[in-house]
């Protein structure tokens, strides 16, 4: 399964996107599978395209996503739909193990991975790395285990990067859509702000 996995990332690696590509709204509309953070109801959607190995994007969640969570999130103007890009085998594995967390601590596993990438990420067994973070989770190394041998969830995954890909014209992480609106690279704290207040006040 892992050369498989890799060969497909390599074909989607070549898969050419046009630029002004529009997102389709389906692509964007939100799943069963998506984890809220937030209220449902909350009247701006932000959903960020990350990798767990990403180090643009642990620094977004532990620097900018924090101002969000207490100005936008927890008030419910806005709500945050974190979706999975894997750009390697070892974002892949964390972003399964992450999903097969209870929901109310899925965004308590991400925080974690993103904060200990340094632990995990060039760790020669990062498995067993990654498994050992879980623990303070909550999930059993047999847990983890049965997670990670989950096919399904494996190419639910893969699909989530491939539709991104193809159908929104992301090619790299973290890419940002506020009500659609496409952001991509690392955004600022001030950045944000100033995109979320211009935002609401069109709507």
């Amino acid at each position: 399964m892992q050369k498989m996995w890799l060969i497909w990332l390599g074909v989607l690696a070549v898969i050419a996107v046009p630029a002004a590509l529009a997102a389709p709204p389906a692509a964007l509309e939100i799943t069963p599978q998506d984890r809220i953070l937030g209220k449902p109801d909350a009247p701006i959607t932000i959903v960020e395209y990350a990798s767990m190995t990403c180090p643009h994007c642990a620094r977004f969640d532990m620097t900018v996503l924090p101002d969000l969570k207490q100005k936008w999130i927890e008030t419910g103007k806005a709500k945050l739909i974190l979706r999975d890009y894997p750009l390697d085998e070892e974002a892949l594995r964390a972003s399964m193990i992450a999903r097969c967390a209870p929901p109310d601590r899925f965004y308590a596993f991400v925080d974690t991975f993103f904060s200990t990438q340094d632990k995990w990420v060039r760790n020669k067994d990062y498995k067993a790395a990654l498994t050992r973070i879980a623990g303070l989770g909550g999930l059993s190394p047999q847990e983890v285990a049965a997670c990670l041998k989950d096919t399904t969830l494996e190419d639910e995954i893969v699909k989530s990067r491939q539709t991104a890909q193809k159908e929104l014209g992301v090619d790299s992480t973290p890419t940002f859509f506020v009500n659609g609106e496409k952001f991509t690279g690392e955004q600022s704290t001030e950045q944000f702000d100033k995109v979320l207040t211009d935002i609401s006040a069109k709507s």
